[in-house]
């Protein structure tokens, strides 16, 4: 088994020359210019890894890599719109740069782009790739509308609030392991222990980036730390909380949401220090990392050769960015 580093030296020297056309330029290099601001490939990595679990690394596998990322970076740009981020990766966001509405376009065609690479692999296991990839992205177009519903609501609970970061961050990662595993020839069985694997390392993954945007250092970060508080946006943090502060605590939160004073993310984190969610995110990220850990334990492989995916998971449950 390769390690990330290693297969990420190997996709990104595939990926890294311009994936578009030169012209109509105004399209295109905005697509090409969030593939090059930076981004870990753990997604790509990921198909490419689960695949390796089972057998050598297919060309097929590339083919669903680079549409994976393609797809996410689809997603982000519209996420971006979507959330009004100035800054992605440290660099300003595609509509920043290029105005938003040559940032719809090149996310649009970004799309398109994965699918002509979906439309390349062996005919054998199309549909079945086809089928998954597709409902992913139809599960993240929806935990995105989820969470922008949600903004505008005073509360959300805990169990609503995991089903939409299941479907907008958690079924993509579970998609790659499930879709690098099927190209693999792996089990139904083995399969689906693969999806649960990927699916509770992206729901710890969604909770140490909740804990990030709050607490992180916005120079490894990469973005505008406190940006889901100016937002609005129902995290675990803040479902936290409210759940265990107390009277004044609760009414300084909820008198907080409604305004946007210049000082509301430094008050909104002193409330959430006074109630130690960041202690408290900490240990929930560790119990799906643990539930993640049995899947991938239930795997019939040879535990030596699942050394490189416990050591992802681990990686990007630590990461400060």
């Amino acid at each position: 088994m390769h390690s990330f580093l290693e297969l990420s030296q190997q996709f990104e020297k595939d990926f890294s020359p311009r994936q578009f056309p030169e012209s109509p330029a105004n399209l295109y290099d905005a697509a090409q210019y969030i593939l090059g601001i930076g981004g870990k490939r753990v997604r790509p990595i990921a198909v490419l890894m689960a695949n390796e679990l089972f057998a050598p690394i297919a060309e097929d596998a590339l083919h669903v890599a680079k549409a994976i990322e393609l797809f996410h970076n689809f997603s982000l740009i519209h996420d971006d719109i979507m959330d009004e981020a100035p800054i992605r990766r440290g660099m300003p966001t595609v509509h920043t740069k290029y105005g938003q509405s040559t940032a719809l376009l090149s996310g649009d065609v970004m799309l398109v782009v994965a699918y002509e690479h979906l439309n390349k692999i062996n005919e054998s296991y199309l549909r079945e790739v086809f089928a998954l990839f597709s409902k992913t992205a139809r599960e993240v177009c929806e935990g995105q509308q989820l969470d922008m519903d949600y903004e505008k609501i005073a509360t959300v609970d805990f169990d609503a609030y995991m089903h939409m970061i299941t479907l907008k961050t958690s079924v993509l990662l579970a998609a790659c392991m499930q879709l690098g595993a099927l190209i693999g020839g792996a089990s139904l069985a083995n399969q689906e222990q693969m999806y649960a694997f990927g699916k509770n390392i992206g729901i710890a993954f969604q909770i140490q980036d909740d804990y990030l945007d709050a607490f992180g250092n916005p120079e490894k970060f990469g973005k505008q730390v406190g940006g889901d508080i100016i937002a609005n946006k129902k995290t675990f943090l803040l479902i936290h909380a409210l759940n265990v502060a107390n009277d004044e605590q609760k009414l300084a939160l909820h008198t907080l949401i409604n305004n946007q004073d210049a000082d509301k993310v430094e008050k909104v984190l002193e409330i959430y220090k006074a109630c130690k969610v960041d202690e408290w995110s900490e240990v929930l990220k560790e119990q799906y990392l643990q539930k993640a850990m049995a899947s991938l334990e239930a795997i019939n492989v040879l535990s030596a050769r699942k050394t490189e995916l416990e050591k992802l998971a681990r990686f990007l449950l630590d990461r400060e960015a």
